[in-house]
């Protein structure tokens, strides 16, 4: 398949394939600064034997799970490309084959591994991916999406022969221990994996391109130290964000200035090297002073500082600075309506609970174009989304649909950590009765040989010119949520579990600042959310509140301004800001699907009159048989000399068969006379006695009439 791709494989588990194709061009771009690199990931629905919905019936923008898994596979690979690798490479993954039970992520990121190491591009450092799960304390590689319902764990690693280079995660708070061991279980799998594609590589792959990785000249590598070194360090510790930037920008200005404008290579790599100047400040600063170019230890969380409730007309909100970084977060609940409806290959969903991520240019002192979001927004947001997701109540205890925004107003660091707390803070001051409160902190990892540090809550610098960038969420008890991309060839055990450890004390201290803000959720929903009622009918009376074509419901939203959502089991959910609009929507709907009660009396409509008795209407769409023997104490030959109908007779529920049949009485509810006794005693007697009976049943119906 696709031979004149500079690679091609095809990976398949289960019956699930995945076709991944690698290629580079042949002549390098001049003066690019950064390694162009595009990843793509795309799901044929033909894969699962569907047809695209939509007027077009064609694939049409990619989904959020591809923009995901997009960048799934592009965080690992890019730091492996050899320095000053400046040809533009493309890796594309297509899903042709899908059996909607194994995932396809880990074998397009497998296989773009696998591409790469067997092409002629000088990408020598292959890698591979697992999933792994855990079920009743046993850990399980690559497991179904039937087995991940029920699996407290949802973690995918990818990783070398000698290290792991990126983990991402969702749990339901396992422990730092539990962590470690899913990691490096799935790194013994992903081991296994590597020696077939060795073996692959062996037997198909093609020699490598001649590459120079980029190097730096001694003599100019000297001189940028002498001109910009110490000036750097000067504008890397101012301790405001901009101003070190705006220094840092116009030391690197000037120094570049020095550079003969004559020599088309010498700028260009000037400029990088003074890029990674910046990084070699960074790491003698932290090993040979022992702090941070901001001064704090390392350990250190910047202030925090937590509110809520300051938008009056929101339904919850918070604003969470952390230092230079801030997030304003709002929370908005709504009704079934509301939720997203997912056509994924695998099948589909829908998702009641939404966090939402935005990053406007201002929040870094940037001017650009408000478009939509992109790969990065949407990455933040789904990280912050599953961080949170584990602690949001169920359809059952919280029947509403729940949307997060968080608009990053300042960042220098970790931004998705501060949606996921001010997330937690936003839904909490809405009223969501949230299992626990959640926070998110990003650590970072700065090696210099043999000796390294960790760093808790990095800033903009750290992240850039460090080595790893470690996010870590979760409550008092567990994490929730894990992401840890790396720049280098790996981390080991060691380095994991020290960065696990030290971010678990930074956890536990931005959730006692949060606690300071906000301890528990609000008891009460805002004033202007809408209050859902919830009561369950048998189901076969669904089709009874909806009515033919829908008119019923339709006419109980009208009569009372109230939303009305029915699910298959017969829960009702009635939504409406006005708490005397509900109520009245709920009585509708309980009369109309009341059922009979033995024993109990009712006010019935005589509706129909037969020669056996009557059908009385007890409540709406039901009635029962009142039979002529039931009539009264006497016998009763002809039922209209006792009722007609349009009248109004109590009636007692004396029977109900197994088909839901009623049957009524009124005898039941008269006194017994010994007159009418008497009468109804058999078929004798006078026939004065008989008249004298029928008046006085109609004496009796009458009253029924009046009462």
């Amino acid at each position: 398949m696709a031979k004149q791709a500079d690679a091609a494989v095809t990976v398949t588990y289960g019956e699930t394939v995945v076709l991944v194709t690698a290629t580079a061009a042949r002549k390098p771009r001049e003066g690019m600064t950064f390694l162009p690199l595009t990843v793509d990931y795309r799901e044929n629905t033909y894969a699962a034997g569907k047809i695209p919905g939509g007027f077009f019936k064609r694939e049409g923008r990619p989904t959020e799970k591809e923009t995901l898994t997009s960048r799934l596979i592009d965080r690992p690979i890019r730091p492996l490309f050899p320095d000053g690798w400046n040809f533009e490479t493309q890796v594309i993954a297509w899903v042709i084959s899908s059996d909607q039970a194994n995932d396809s992520d880990v074998l397009a990121l497998t296989g773009a591994s696998a591409s790469l190491y067997l092409s002629d591009i000088p990408w020598t450092s292959p890698l591979a991916a697992v999933r792994v799960g855990l079920m009743d304390d046993k850990y399980v590689i690559n497991p179904t999406f039937q087995q991940l319902k029920d699996s407290r764990l949802n973690l995918l690693v990818a990783g070398s022969k000698d290290a792991v280079v990126m983990v991402e995660a969702g749990s339901l708070e396992i422990s730092e221990e539990e962590t470690i061991e899913a990691i490096y279980t799935g790194h013994n799998e992903i081991c296994r994996i590597l020696e077939v594609i060795e073996e692959f590589r062996v037997e198909a792959g093609k020699e490598k391109r001649e590459f120079q990785a980029r190097t730096y000249p001694e003599e100019l590598s000297t001189r940028m130290d002498g001109l910009a070194k110490s000036r750097l360090k000067e504008a890397m510790t101012l301790p405001d964000k901009l101003d070190s930037y705006r220094q840092v920008s116009t030391v690197i200005d000037e120094t570049l200035q020095e550079v003969p404008e004559d020599d088309a290579e010498a700028r260009p790599l000037a400029k990088e090297y003074l890029y990674e100047l910046q990084g070699t400040i960074m790491r003698e600063e932290i090993f040979g002073s022992g702090k941070r170019l901001d001064g704090r230890g390392f350990k250190d969380i910047r202030a925090i500082d937590c509110e809520v409730g300051l938008l009056p007309r929101t339904h919850g909100s918070s604003l969470f600075t952390r230092g230079e970084t801030q997030a304003l977060v709002t929370t908005t609940l709504g009704t079934k309506e509301d939720v997203q409806r997912l056509d994924w290959l695998e099948g589909d969903f829908e998702r009641r609970f939404m966090l939402h991520y935005n990053f406007p240019p201002f929040s870094v002192g940037e001017v650009r174009f408000l478009r939509g979001p992109g790969r990065r927004e949407i990455g933040h947001g789904s990280l912050a989304q599953r961080a949170l997701e584990p602690m949001i109540p169920t359809k059952d205890e919280f029947p509403y649909t729940i949307r997060v925004v968080s608009d990053i107003l300042e960042s220098n660091g970790s931004s998705s950590m501060a949606s996921i707390c001010g997330g937690a803070l936003s839904m909490m001051d809405a009223g969501v009765p949230l299992h626990k409160p959640v926070a998110g902190v990003a650590m970072g990892l700065v090696m210099d040989g043999e000796r390294y540090e960790v760093l808790s809550d990095i800033a903009g610098a750290e992240d850039h010119h460090g080595d790893m960038d470690f996010k870590v969420a979760g409550t008092r008890d567990g994490i929730t949520a894990l992401q840890m991309d790396i720049k280098i060839a790996g981390v080991s055990r060691e380095v994991m579990q020290t960065a696990l450890s030290q971010a678990l004390e930074g956890r536990l201290f931005i959730l006692d600042k949060m606690a300071e803000a906000l301890e528990t959720p609000r008891e009460e929903i805002s004033s202007y959310a809408p209050r859902i009622i919830s009561i369950t009918i048998n189901k076969d009376k669904i089709r009874e509140v909806i009515g033919p074509g829908g008119k019923m419901i339709r006419s109980i939203v009208e009569r009372t301004g109230c939303k009305v959502d029915i699910e298959d089991d017969g829960t009702v959910n009635i939504a409406s800001s006005d708490e005397a609009a509900a109520a009245r929507a709920m009585e509708i709907i309980k009369e109309i699907t009341a059922e009979a009660e033995l024993g109990k009396t009712y006010l019935g409509k005589v509706v129909r009159l037969t020669n056996f008795g009557a059908f009385v209407e007890i409540m709406p769409n039901m009635d029962g048989l009142l039979h002529i023997s039931e009539v009264a104490h006497y016998r009763v030959n002809d039922i209209q000399d006792e009722m007609s109908e349009g009248d109004e007779v109590m009636v007692k529920v004396i029977e109900i068969d197994g088909q839901g049949r009623v049957r009524l009485s009124r005898k039941a509810l008269l006194p017994k006379e010994e007159g009418a006794s008497a009468v109804s005693g058999g078929h004798g007697g006078s026939q004065g006695g008989r008249d004298q009976g029928r008046g006085q049943g109609r004496g009796r119906r009458r009253e029924a009439s009046r009462r």
